[in-house]
């Protein structure tokens, strides 16, 4: 027969639920930080449960990358100091930050929000491909940029290159790819920053 905890208080079954929503906390996980958190000092969690609904009330999107940010246009996208001409396009916001932690690259981003993934259901109209190369079209000389693609190796991620070198081609715009310091399928959250950084540096045209 299953193990199933019981609970002296309801309200703590509704936290202990709550908290087991989150990915890979369970069951006995969640009723540990509830019991945790029922010992802090009251203000202290009212600070961390503060902090949680500003996250999800008031993080928005960059109107122009797609990244998080506090306002409308990213801090990346409007430091004046980086290459506005160098758009690294990448699959997630974590990517972003694993490219950020090198040091290496000083360019701007555009973040897809996943890659093309038929048997997940992820097309191409899913992700912001469409933004990406209306963004491309924009530039006031495409031919004097560079779109950096920086997917997984993956089957995926190279299906997901291709369908963008597809769509921004005729633009002019110079395309290139991470040099496969990565192994195959690897993904950039989990690379080390030295490989990733290498990658980034000695990033190569792309070649469908």
């Amino acid at each position: 027969m299953p193990y199933k905890e019981t609970y002296p208080s309801a309200l703590l079954s509704e936290a202990v639920e709550a908290i087991s929503s989150l990915p890979g906390v369970g069951r006995r996980s969640a009723l540990r930080l509830a019991l945790h958190l029922l010992k802090q000092p009251s203000e202290n969690v009212h600070h961390f449960t503060s902090a949680i609904d500003n996250l999800r009330d008031n993080v928005c999107y960059c109107r122009r990358c797609r990244m998080i940010s506090d306002e409308e246009i990213c801090s990346i996208c409007s430091d004046h100091t980086r290459d506005q001409n160098l758009i690294c396009v990448v699959a997630s916001v974590r990517d972003v930050m694993s490219i950020e932690a090198t040091g290496q690259y000083h360019g701007v981003y555009h973040v897809l929000g996943g890659i093309i993934s038929p048997i997940a259901g992820v097309g191409p109209s899913d992700l912001t491909i469409k933004e990406l190369a209306e963004r491309v079209k924009s530039l006031e000389n495409p031919a004097g940029a560079e779109l950096v693609l920086a997917l997984s190796g993956d089957v995926e991620g190279e299906t997901t290159a291709f369908y963008i070198y597809r769509q921004i081609e005729n633009y002019g715009v110079k395309v290139t790819s991470l040099a496969r310091g990565l192994g195959f399928g690897d993904d950039l959250e989990y690379a080390d920053s030295l490989t990733l950084g290498r990658s980034i540096t000695n990033r190569q045209i792309f070649k469908p």
